[in-house]
């Protein structure tokens, strides 16, 4: 404790410091009152009192003020009941050290017969109440009472505002969150809104330029060459088509109303049927193996293809013109893998984790001459479909040796070969494409 110069003509005046708890904190603790009196007989006989009519409240004795202050900087109090006239430090001084420290402790004195003017004063210094001697045990303990109620009404204030104030913190910090978000998404929007208008204008300008051309040659009577005009106008309003498709993928993913119609399929077939339209104005893709049995799946057929041909055809976009893309079907315990492999430049580790963002392009990845870049959504959407069906994606790339995306989708299978397919770790090849 520190000393400082008293107010009564005491020499020193105690000033309390801070408390320090030597219990546990326990918020279900009883509430705990100090009787403070130099007196001990009266000392004992008020103790028993409150212990007797208080059996709720633990009760503390000090026989003077300053072994009150000690106390008080060892464990919390929630109200001290103190004579005035003490020698030394007297109550009017201690009351005036605690209101200085701790002004939220409700203090209670007991003075003399005919002292009011004294009892006046301590009100008017922050005593929370008094009572003159001979003391009416019954008054005095329901001011007791009171006071530990208006002790616990504090605290709870108290309590109620630092969780206002946490709250008011959190909101702050996440109104700054959601500016920030909002900041990037804005920039993120903008940047979109670019893309896509560069994207979509493209292909309509190419189409735009292709009609004046197919005009002129229609006044010249060309009609030889407008054949291979309409079918350059086809390209681009089809390419026009994707672009729109994925973006309407995308709004469907993110507002959760991408809807799968599922059914038991061949996985096998399905394979072949995308081969067979990807490759439908290209060479044919040669097939190695042959399927002992069909492999089914619990799938949207037409969603499935759909992530199929954006994994073949980022694999076209990406790859040298005279390398082939291979896709595998393979089945491993209770998993189907389908492995979509190219021999393009191949993707930095840097890179890997961001490919599925939505218009995520890899830098300095440039595409095949004649592909066009498209919106970044493909591989966005794929992963979309395959999560959707219970599957997931992985992806294994190497600069200058290219790249393999695989979807990975739970199998169909039967009572009797369920425990021995989901226990079987050996990874076996059903079939083999290469485009």
């Amino acid at each position: 404790m520190e000393l400082n110069q008293g107010r009564t003509g005491q020499e020193y005046q105690p000033k309390i410091i801070s408390v320090i708890q030597t219990e546990p904190a326990d918020e279900k603790r009883k509430p705990r009152i100090l009787l403070v009196d130099d007196d001990s007989a009266a000392l004992q006989a008020l103790s028993r009192t409150f212990t007797l009519r208080m059996q709720d409240v633990d009760v503390d004795t000090s026989n003077s003020a300053l072994d009150a202050i000690a106390q008080l900087q060892l464990r919390e109090y929630d109200a001290i009941v103190s004579d005035i006239k003490m020698p030394g430090m007297d109550g009017m001084q201690l009351l005036s050290t605690i209101h200085a420290s701790m002004p939220d402790i409700p203090v209670l004195l007991i003075t003399g017969h005919g002292e009011h003017e004294l009892a006046m004063q301590a009100l008017q210094e922050g005593a929370y109440d008094y009572t003159l001697k001979p003391i009416d045990r019954d008054f005095f303990v329901a001011a007791v009472r009171r006071a530990l109620q208006t002790r616990q009404l504090f605290r709870l204030v108290q309590e109620k505002q630092q969780a206002l104030e946490q709250y008011a913190c959190s909101l702050e910090s996440q109104v700054e969150q959601r500016t920030s978000e909002l900041t990037a998404a804005n920039h993120a929007k903008d940047s979109m809104l670019s893309m896509v208008a560069h994207e979509l204008a493209t292909p309509l300008t190419s189409l735009k330029a292709m009609i004046q051309l197919a005009q002129r040659r229609l006044k010249q009577g060309n009609i030889d060459k407008i054949i291979g005009d309409i079918e350059k106008m086809e390209l681009s309003i089809n390419r026009l088509g994707v672009l729109v498709h994925d973006l309407q993928d995308t709004m469907h993913i993110q507002c959760d109303q991408f809807v799968l119609h599922r059914r038991p399929h061949d996985l096998v077939k399905l394979c072949q049927h995308v081969v067979d339209e990807f490759t439908a104005d290209k060479t044919p893709a040669t097939c190695d193996l042959s399927p002992p049995e069909p492999i089914e799946v619990d799938i949207d057929c037409n969603r499935i293809s759909q992530a199929l041909l954006n994994l073949l055809t980022n694999a076209r976009k990406y790859s040298l013109k005279e390398t082939p893309i291979t896709l595998k079907l393979q089945r491993r315990g209770g998993e189907v893998i389908l492995c979509v492999r190219d021999r393009g430049l191949g993707i930095s580790p840097e890179h890997l984790s961001s490919i599925y963002e939505q218009f995520y392009r890899v830098p300095n990845n440039n595409v095949r001459v004649g592909e066009s870049i498209g919106l970044g959504l493909g591989l966005y959407i794929t992963r979309a479909i395959v999560e959707r069906h219970g599957g997931h994606m992985e992806v294994q790339s190497l600069l200058g040796e290219g790249s393999t995306f695989s979807i990975i989708l739970p199998a169909l299978t039967d009572g009797v070969n369920a425990a021995h397919e989901f226990t079987t770790e050996a990874l076996s090849l059903q079939m083999m494409w290469t485009l």
